[in-house]
């Protein structure tokens, strides 16, 4: 059903679905994301998204700088067959523990946890199937290929909507952290963090199967 491309961690890592595909974001992408971004900007009131060039390509910069200092990977989300950009997400936070000499896990050289993040879409592809296949594609990498232990979510405490998405697929609440970033609009937000760990994965991985397939 799915299918994964991948070279080194970082750099070359694409996963494709029925409708998407999630391909290494980078700066021919500038042009799709300013124009995703422009066809609602009311639509990112909790979202830090990119408008114009200029930020787009800083945006790009930003998660480039990032997944080369090894803590992120950050891809462009492409609507198929038509190829447009519709919108960003990376994996993030992308943490390697210390496992002493003589653990199994000792010397894996993939992540052991991570985050979800800076996921945000043009209004075309809104309650279409794009975030769902978005999730299920980097869970199904982060779970079944990584072999991480957990992945995590922060949302705006405000943010209503991605709370309602997060806990429908079955990612557990764990709390508020207060002041925790800055939100996108420039004043310290509260969190809401969730999280999904292995042993939670075959069910949140059914869950967004079953919602996946209520798109046509």
């Amino acid at each position: 059903m799915w299918k994964r491309y991948y070279g080194t961690m970082t750099a070359d890592l694409s996963l494709q679905g029925k409708h998407i595909r999630l391909e290494p974001l980078g700066p021919r992408h500038v042009d799709g994301l300013a124009a995703a971004a422009a066809a609602d900007p009311s639509l990112y009131r909790w979202s830090p998204v990119p408008q114009g060039k200029n930020e787009a390509a800083a945006y790009i910069n930003t998660a480039l700088a990032w997944r080369d200092a090894g803590t992120a990977v950050p891809f462009a989300i492409v609507r198929m067959p038509n190829e447009t950009v519709i919108g960003s997400t990376r994996f993030w936070n992308i943490e390697r523990w210390a496992w002493p000499v003589g653990h199994s896990s000792h010397g894996r050289d993939v992540p052991d946890a991570c985050e979800i993040g800076y996921t945000w879409l043009a209004r075309s592809a809104v309650r279409t199937a794009a975030n769902t296949e978005a999730k299920l594609l980097m869970l199904c990498h982060a779970f079944e290929v990584w072999k991480v232990l957990r992945v995590c979510f922060h949302t705006d405490a405000r943010n209503e909507r991605s709370r309602a998405a997060l806990e429908r697929i079955g990612a557990q609440p764990e709390g508020i952290l207060r002041s925790h970033r800055m939100a996108a609009d420039f004043i310290p937000r509260d969190s809401v963090r969730y999280s999904i760990v292995a042993a939670e994965w075959p069910s949140v991985k059914q869950r967004l199967i079953t919602h996946l397939d209520r798109f046509v």
